[in-house]
């Protein structure tokens, strides 16, 4: 039997190999599976092998209605091959790489930005003028030219970043598991934005969705003290609140007021933090009822994306003390944080299920990815 043999890297650089890859043609038009050129490392870039990746619950609106609603946002542009949370094995390294080798189990931080400003090199990516969501939208037009260096997302075979983006993952982190990686932390990433949280207490409001259950892991294991957990349905809510009974008190918003609640829980006082995960078409009001339960000097982070403007007494914000601050996802650093608290046993992503779908049937997993259990199922395309 003759065997085949994969390319060599001089090889790769002077042919086309192609790959399987789900493109958008079009806003509002199903994705094609089709054949496409497989990117080639060089310099200080790296090629993975996509193993698996993470569907985004807002998926669907951004393919249909982000270029309506955020126009200042860009797309990719079209043919664009989305995916925004992609785990998988190193296939290739560029010349300039040190640290990474092929073989190597990873997760791709989908953040880019230019590499070169102040803010990249001072290790806050998020504050760069490029600053991008590979495989899925940009922040302003500087994205467009993210894009041309970096055109391949998540729902193809293979994809092309940068080594500062490589998160190596270790061997009981699985790929479904590193696929959520993105929204893992951004709410580790938030919590880390309270300071010292050990002993405190904490709103999380949206606490069933992934943003909302991913930052209940985060803080339980970050030793926050008390968790107010509030969402709307009672179901999810009480599958929270066996992560750990003692710890984890719960909240329908559906029956009263947040503000009020958390208030009779804390003699009047209010919690000490809390976090918004509520997401992009929520009423904007339920974040603010939330926020008037925290207490005076208390700290509040925003990493949902409600996107509606919100009104509030701001003579309260000044007399009480009260910080705002938006989060917008993790750093590679601190995705090496969390790849080494699965490593050591400090978190536990055993409670989460993943729903898999293979490429064949990417339009299929879009449209059903709000039939799972809430933030305990995540959506995972296998390329």
């Amino acid at each position: 039997m003759r065997h085949l043999r994969e390319p060599t890297y001089w090889e790769e650089q002077t042919m086309t190999i192609m790959m399987r890859a789900a493109r958008l043609h079009a806003v509002n038009e199903p994705m094609r599976v089709e054949q496409v050129a497989k990117p080639v490392a060089s310099g200080t870039d790296v090629v993975v092998e996509v193993k698996a990746c993470g569907m985004v619950p807002n998926l669907a609106n951004v393919l249909n209605n982000w270029e309506t609603w955020y126009p200042h946002q860009p797309l990719p542009t079209k043919p664009a091959i989305f995916g925004l949370d992609p785990a998988g094995i190193v296939h290739q390294v560029g010349n300039q790489v040190v640290a990474i080798k092929p073989g190597d189990r990873v997760y791709v931080n989908p953040l880019r930005s230019c590499g070169a400003c102040h803010a990249c090199v001072s290790g806050h990516q998020a504050k760069c003028e490029y600053f991008t969501f590979n495989g899925y939208f940009g922040f302003n037009r500087n994205s467009l030219e993210i894009y041309k260096r970096y055109p391949e997302g998540g729902f193809a075979q293979f994809m092309c970043a940068p080594q500062n983006s490589i998160i190596k993952i270790p061997d009981n982190m699985t790929f479904p598991q590193a696929a959520r990686m993105g929204y893992l932390g951004t709410s580790y990433s938030a919590i880390k934005k309270f300071g010292i949280p050990t002993g405190k207490s904490l709103i999380i409001n949206g606490a069933t969705g992934t943003l909302g259950v991913g930052a209940t892991l985060f803080a339980l294991a970050m030793g926050v003290s008390t968790i107010y957990a509030v969402a709307r349905g009672k179901p999810l809510l009480e599958r929270l609140k066996q992560l750990a009974p003692n710890r984890v008190q719960i909240f329908s918003n559906q029956v009263g007021k947040v503000a009020d609640w958390v208030r009779s829980q804390t003699n009047g006082l209010g919690a000490d933090f809390m976090l918004d995960c509520l997401g992009a078409v929520a009423d904007v009001n339920a974040m603010k009822d939330a926020m008037m339960g925290v207490r005076r000097g208390g700290r509040i982070v925003n990493i949902g994306g409600t996107g509606s403007d919100m009104l509030f007494n701001t003579k309260w914000w000044m007399d009480n003390s009260m910080e705002l601050i938006g989060s917008a996802w993790l750093s590679t650093a601190e995705g090496m944080e969390i790849a080494e608290m699965v490593r050591s046993g400090t978190i536990d992503l055993s409670v989460l299920e993943a729903r898999t779908y293979p490429l064949e049937q990417i339009n299929e997993a879009i449209n059903g990815v709000a039939s799972g259990d809430g933030g305990f199922t995540n959506y995972v395309l296998e390329p």
